[in-house]
């Protein structure tokens, strides 16, 4: 877990106030969707057996940080519901498609951004191909979550169907277990 650490903390640019060391991360190749059709491939960064220790499982596909309050440090993105960024990957169980989003209510609070995809979302998805030779349980993602203050961010993951509600510390604790709970569908 260690040289993942540093290794994700290398993929950041030196002076960058979004360095942090949490995520897992491991330099590797994009993934690629080897079926042809369908949507494109996030692009990862490391595939995995198994999520990292430090990580729980959102429903079945997907396990974000068990961390009670990740660091959010200054973004340089214009848009006042980013204004404080809490980098940290994201892992998905390997040829899934999952949706994340902030919860209803906090579209101009908070932002979500995985695998290089350019501007922070209030939706984002993740499309984990399964990479060449099938061997990756997982895919990692690097990115984060964008808000406009610390806050407790609830977020909907959506995979096969389900849809599972977890709350993320982003500067501060959350009052309540951040134990993922289902969410309406």
């Amino acid at each position: 877990m260690l040289s993942l650490v540093v290794v994700l903390a290398a993929c950041t640019p030196a002076g960058d106030p979004r360095q942090h060391a949490t995520p897992p991360a491991d330099v590797a190749a994009p993934s690629t969707n080897a079926s042809g059709g369908g949507p494109p491939c996030t692009t990862s960064v490391d595939t995995l057996s198994a999520p990292p220790a430090g990580y729980r499982l959102v429903g079945e596909d997907v396990a974000v940080p068990d961390t009670p309050v990740m660091s959010a440090e200054d973004s340089t993105e214009a848009d006042p519901a980013a204004r404080l960024f809490a980098k940290w990957g994201l892992v998905v169980r390997a040829g899934t498609v999952v949706d994340l989003r902030v919860a209803p209510g906090w579209q101009d609070r908070a932002r979500l951004g995985w695998g290089g995809t350019g501007t922070p979302a209030a939706t984002v998805t993740v499309h984990a191909c399964a990479p060449e030779g099938g061997q990756a349980q997982w895919m990692a993602f690097v990115g984060g979550t964008w808000v406009a203050r610390a806050a407790c961010v609830p977020l909907i993951v959506t995979s096969n169907g389900h849809n599972d509600r977890v709350n993320l510390g982003i500067g501060v604790p959350c009052d309540k277990p951040t134990t993922p709970t289902p969410s309406p569908r």
